[in-house]
């Protein structure tokens, strides 16, 4: 197991929220420790959000165990009721995000033995807050992540990964249950990346040409998630209709393996181009007069159909499934282009702040 910053960060928030709670000599400082480990968040902007959704929602539970505590008294079954109905106010008002330490408050106010009971409320409801106050204090001064560096080159990684497992698949060359178990790891994966896209999303600029840059950055991560996601389908096609392509004729298996072949590489330097590593030179691949443009494909698709129909063949079923895998790569050819636009633009606006890659760790 790796120790990440967010472990870190996790030990110096309980240590910072008990230290904290003591300074100020609240009663019961554990359940700060406890209110800082609920509150923290892996990025600053959902640590900001999470601080005000925290207030409402101890605030919330607060109120209720003060109200059913002075009504019903603290059994154990009076809390049972008091974190029924604390669940459904918090759910009308769409505050899911921060139930489960208002259901933590709710239990340390009503626990109340002695003395008095609005007060008791009070300096505990005072220290839950103080522990949401130190892991948001500790998660704006502490290790900072940066979700942009860990996005592309796991986005490098994975798209790396399918790469190969498409040019095994179109020679097939893979064993079919190792790319089945392969193409479930992909998708796992690739859920995980875009959840770091969705955290790098949340990162806030301070400055006007800051934000219009991260606008801009966004869109070309955007595409590149959907370029891989179209690239993940090419290889479930091959994957599935392995036994058609095999069928194939030599002319046409070798069309579709060349193509693929050029649109892997092609994207391969696109990566490459957006970190600034291509030469000039090498910025524009499609549109080469040796290479068979869209039309050109399915019109040589199409005169294969014919040629099967002629010969009264039994292969119309092995020509639909055909079709598909060439939908899939022409789609993921499509967004291949609309990529290198993007990129293109964003370094003709931006070359001072291209993207540079400083280390190789992955998620």
């Amino acid at each position: 197991m790796k120790l990440g910053a967010r472990i870190l960060k996790t030990g110096v928030a309980i240590v910072f929220a008990l230290y904290l709670a003591n300074w100020f000599e609240l009663p019961a400082p554990i359940f700060a420790g406890v209110a800082a480990i609920f509150a923290l968040q892996p990025s600053i902007y959902r640590s900001y959000k999470t601080i005000i959704e925290q207030v409402q929602g101890n605030l919330i539970g607060a109120v209720i165990a003060v109200i059913f505590g002075l009504t019903f008294g603290h059994s154990y079954v009076v809390v049972g009721f008091a974190v029924v109905v604390t669940l459904i106010i918090m759910m009308k008002f769409k505050l899911e995000g921060s139930i489960s330490l208002a259901l933590v408050t709710i239990i340390v106010i009503m626990e109340f033995q002695e003395g008095s009971f609005i007060e008791f409320a009070m300096w505990r409801f005072v220290t839950v807050m103080t522990g949401v106050l130190a892991a948001f204090i500790i998660n704006l001064i502490f290790l900072p992540p940066k979700y942009e560096e860990r996005l592309f080159t796991s986005i490098k990684y994975l798209q790396t990964d399918i790469i190969k497992w498409i040019r095994l698949a179109v020679r097939q060359a893979s064993e079919h249950t190792s790319t089945k178990q392969s193409l479930r790891r992909l998708r796992k994966q690739f859920e995980r990346v875009n959840n770091l896209y969705k955290l790098f999303k949340e990162e806030r600029g301070y400055t006007k040409k800051a934000r219009n840059m991260k606008h801009r950055k966004l869109v070309v991560y955007r595409q590149m998630l959907i370029t891989m996601t179209k690239s993940i389908e090419v290889l479930n096609r091959l994957h599935l209709h392995e036994n058609e392509l095999s069928h194939l004729p030599e002319k046409f298996h070798i069309m579709i393996q060349e193509r693929l072949d050029f649109l892997l590489t092609y994207h391969e330097q696109l990566l490459l181009k957006y970190t600034g590593k291509l030469k000039a030179e090498h910025t524009t691949w499609i549109g080469e007069e040796e290479f068979l443009q869209r039309n050109e494909v399915m019109d040589i698709f199409a005169q294969h159909i014919v040629h099967e129909h002629a010969s009264e063949s039994e292969e119309e079923f092995s020509s639909y499934h055909l079709l598909h895998i060439l939908s899939r790569i022409l789609d993921y050819e499509e967004n291949l282009e609309h990529l290198n636009t993007l990129i293109t633009s964003f370094i003709q606006h931006h070359a001072s702040e291209s993207f540079k890659e400083e280390n190789e760790e992955v998620i």
